[in-house]
């Protein structure tokens, strides 16, 4: 027992290093979060932390180390995120910003679905190489081999809910109506901010090599 939570304070904090690091997951979030909606964040966040679910469990059936020795394998993941983040990007380049209607209160509604939302963090998250690494690292080098597969599967849920809990509280912070309001005002540039910082991180992704 003392090892298991050993082997979570651990990964606690070196996820929480991870987890605060810039990257897609974080600027499809504040995408979403504030040219869409609170909701739109939150479901994005649920889609990061299901995509954190099915990295455990490849990690953890072994697959991971096959796709970190697998140049092929590598790299269809690689050019399937890195074509989603551009396209992402270039959508986001062409936005001319949101002239949504205002509610009584003179806030105003984008709509974004729950299922694209969660659409959006899923696949931005799962076909991220670096994301499979990370894990692969988190539980070869980190974590005690030793530990039963219950305990390791415990590990994973903490990612998961660490994951969707830190990616709803950027959702709920950056939509309070007084910040929302102000960001929706410079919508279109946002969106074109997001949208370079998208296309630059999909370059990225793209010249990463397998070491």
């Amino acid at each position: 027992m003392e090892t298991f939570i050993s082997n979570w304070l651990t990964l606690v904090v070196v996820f929480t290093i991870a987890l605060a690091s810039p990257g897609p997951d974080f600027v499809m979030a504040v995408r979403n979060s504030v040219l869409f909606s609170r909701r739109a964040g939150i479901f994005t966040a649920i889609g990061f932390g299901l995509a954190v679910a099915i990295h455990v469990s490849y990690c953890l059936a072994g697959l991971a180390i096959l796709i970190s020795q697998s140049i092929v394998l590598f790299n269809i993941l690689k050019w399937i995120g890195a074509a989603y983040l551009m396209y992402v990007g270039y959508k986001a380049l062409k936005s001319k910003g949101y002239e949504a209607p205002q509610n009584m209160d003179g806030s105003v509604d984008v709509y974004m679905s729950p299922l694209k939302a969660l659409q959006s963090g899923f696949i931005t998250n799962l076909f991220n190489p670096k994301a499979t690494l990370f894990f692969l690292a988190l539980f070869t080098q980190i974590i005690d081999p030793h530990l039963s597969l219950m305990e390791k599967v415990a590990l994973g849920v903490t990612c998961m809910v660490m994951t969707t809990l830190w990616f709803s509280i950027v959702a709920t912070v950056l939509t309070t109506p007084a910040i929302r309001a102000r960001f929706l005002k410079a919508s279109k540039w946002i969106d074109r901010v997001c949208g370079g910082l998208f296309i630059a991180l999909g370059a990225k992704l793209a010249f990463t090599k397998l070491n």
